[in-house]
């Protein structure tokens, strides 16, 4: 995070004495990433967050693939994911690689009993439907519809779900970054502001709120996952019995409605909707916007070939104009190596529009992507065929499917 926030009680200086009403010193502990050279944050606990009593045998959390070597477009109904399982046990994992996993989740449990620390990844969440809190030791963070939540590394935390979530579940879509997710470096000055061209600022980012240090005796569980295993880990107190933090480190939620689009005469190329940046990857959002201004533009996009990267698309809300045959909640992956773009009709048919109302969440990667079978059980397998003319119908070359409907 490119701010500092302060909640609770903390010392006049940092690494110094800090006593609890009874005289006993709080604990310290650092929480900072890449060493001691990274961002970080300082939080302190009634007891030892170091204390453990039992540790059980790890279980394998492995992502299998099945398709890796694949060469051709693909459309994957992710709307057809059966829901089931809590925030963790229901994860699908649809895609990934080395540097990112993306996984579907539609929870019909609550987070009973453990707490969930991901010491491998950074976890990017984009809500779909349904909302809720995200509790951690630094706080609360509240998240709706369309919100990214972020979740840094190695922070216990739960998920709690408002509603009967086993007879409506929420809908969200994992990115898990095996690096630091941050702000797109092209938005900031050298000293990590936001500058006054980025489409988001500051204000857009909603930090944690209600911090509430809990002193309670366990045994509490935290189920850690590293090394592509679980590993279940019992500690004596409760992790949240934090009394003040501050730094640069913590969870958040920023909205998708927040993101002001930047647009042009001239069509826009995808990294205008650049969000957010991590190692070999980028998140970019689309949102509802005006379309090019210039009296001959091409609102649709102009075919391109992906070189250097494989291009994932998670629609969200509305109509894509130059996508046809796509569901809400399905993913396209259109890999390098070979050129995609708008299907037929798409491109005359849009001039002359004037704006969009679509949601999505785009994944560029420059490594390419491997899919899990779980994505082939849901694959359109005709996807790849699609710009043949002759399987477009009607004056304007648009094929429409039905939309799966909000519930």
């Amino acid at each position: 995070m490119p701010y500092y926030v302060r909640m609770g009680d903390v010392p006049k200086k940092r690494h110094t004495q800090f006593r609890r009403p009874d005289g006993e010193l709080y604990t310290e502990e650092v929480i900072g990433a890449e060493g001691f050279s990274g961002i970080q944050s300082i939080a302190y606990h009634i007891h030892q967050p170091t204390i453990v009593d039992r540790i059980e045998e790890p279980v394998s959390y492995e992502i299998e693939y099945a398709d890796e070597d694949f060469l051709q477009h693909r459309h994957i109904k992710g709307f057809e994911v059966e829901p089931g399982g809590d925030w963790l046990s229901g994860r699908t994992y649809m895609m990934g690689n080395s540097d990112v996993n993306l996984a579907l989740v539609r929870p019909t449990e609550q987070m009973d009993g453990y707490f969930f620390r991901n010491a491998s990844c950074d976890e990017l969440v984009y809500v779909h439907e349904g909302e809720g809190r995200l509790e951690s030791p630094l706080g609360t963070v509240e998240f709706t519809e369309g919100d990214y939540v972020h979740v840094p590394r190695t922070i216990a935390h739960r998920w709690v779900f408002d509603g009967d979530i086993e007879e409506n579940p929420p809908r969200l879509l994992v990115i898990e970054s095996n690096s630091e997710v941050r702000f797109p470096k092209k938005y900031r000055n050298k000293r990590g502001q936001l500058l006054e061209h980025s489409p988001f600022c500051e204000r857009d980012v909603r930090p944690p709120t209600e911090l509430k240090a809990y002193d309670e005796e366990g045994p509490f569980e935290i189920r850690i996952k590293k090394h592509g295993k679980l590993h279940r880990y019992f500690v004596r107190y409760h992790p949240f019995d934090v009394v003040g933090w501050d730094g640069c480190m913590y969870p958040y939620a920023t909205s998708i409605h927040d993101f002001e689009p930047i647009t042009g005469r001239i069509h826009q190329p995808p990294p205008v909707h650049q969000h957010f940046e991590a190692h070999n990857f980028v998140v970019c959002s689309f949102v509802p916007r005006l379309f090019d201004y210039h009296p001959k533009s091409i609102p649709a996009p102009y075919n391109h070939s992906n070189i250097d990267s494989d291009e994932v698309l998670f629609y969200a809300e509305g109509d894509f104009m130059s996508r046809r045959g796509i569901s809400r909640g399905s993913f396209s992956l259109h890999p390098g190596g070979i050129p995609h773009g708008p299907h037929p009709g798409s491109t005359e048919a849009s001039i002359g529009k004037e704006g969009t109302e679509e949601l999505a969440v785009m994944v560029d990667t420059f490594r390419p992507l491997k899919l899990t079978k779980a994505a082939l059980d849901v694959e359109d397998n005709d996807y790849a065929y699609s710009w043949q003319p002759e399987r477009h119908a009607g004056g304007d070359g648009q094929v429409q499917s039905e939309q799966p409907a909000k519930p």
